[in-house]
């Protein structure tokens, strides 16, 4: 159903059971999937693609011009997922040409009210992101992380997977998959020890993730890159590999270690 008080492109592709709400505007390059639901005061701009099921709330802006000053107006993309809810005042910027074109949410991810997805940010699937977070150009948030409200990510920073970062945060490096940050700026603190056994990991594997991580972040006896080199050479868990080899490939902005290894940040 399409409000008469709606503006829709006539060359907007729209699926089934879409529902877009009273003042909503969905502008010619939108592709709206079966069951979308706009609910009132949402603008879909540029060449956007919004998922099978997904709700969108009042005042949220989709696939708007990136905030940069190097964008030129090039033919660039937004895509969310299937599923997502996207509440009151989120904006989700389209990519630039250099930083690859596409701003991407995956499905089944909940953003809450005043989000800011920046442009070139890759979300994955299942984030649950709070109240009034703001991100940079090309963030990347793997699977299952969850954003504690009013955090603040640096561009490029990388979050990895089932990552917990406390509220108000602002992170300026990488956090490591299933790693907990707080503060600001913010520190690892730990393992995300709640939300491993949400997922359902057994005793020994979250034994040895926290072991592992206390040699790898806290035993201060050797260098760090000399410690996580021996970790490697060791056998684990498909959790802890993944962890390690995170740490072993920082993306451009380092990794966050915890407070009591701050002499290592220097390390390289």
């Amino acid at each position: 159903m399409i409000h008469p008080l709606a503006v829709v492109d006539p060359n907007a592709k729209i699926g089934a059971r879409v529902h877009i709400g009273p003042f909503c505007m969905v502008g010619p390059g939108a592709i709206l999937a079966d069951g979308v639901d706009l609910v009132s005061h949402v603008v879909i701009d540029g060449r956007t693609s919004i998922g099978e099921g997904t709700k969108i709330f009042p005042f949220a802006t989709i696939g708007m011009a990136p905030q940069d000053l190097k964008y030129k107006g090039e033919d660039t993309e937004t895509i969310v997922g299937a599923r997502c809810t996207i509440r009151e005042h989120a904006t989700i910027n389209r990519g630039t040409a250099p930083g690859g074109g596409i701003t991407r949410v995956g499905d089944d991810c909940l953003l809450m009210t005043a989000v800011h997805v920046a442009h070139d940010c890759q979300l994955g699937n299942g984030i649950v992101i709070a109240n009034n977070v703001v991100m940079g150009g090309h963030v990347e948030i793997a699977d299952r992380a969850i954003i504690g409200g009013a955090a603040a990510i640096h561009q490029f920073v990388r979050i990895g997977q089932g990552a917990m970062i406390g509220g108000m945060s602002g992170v300026e490096a990488d956090v490591i998959p299933y790693g907990m940050i707080i503060g600001n700026r913010a520190r690892l603190a730990g393992l995300n020890i709640i939300g491993l056994r949400r997922r359902n990991i057994d005793h020994a594997t979250i034994h040895h993730m926290r072991a592992t991580f206390n040699a790898l972040f806290r035993d201060c006896t050797h260098p760090f890159q000399e410690r996580l080199k021996t970790l490697q050479s060791q056998p684990h868990d498909p959790h802890t590999t993944e962890i390690l080899a995170f740490a072993a490939n920082p993306g451009k902005r380092g990794l966050i270690r915890t407070t009591t290894t701050a002499a290592d940040d220097a390390e390289g």
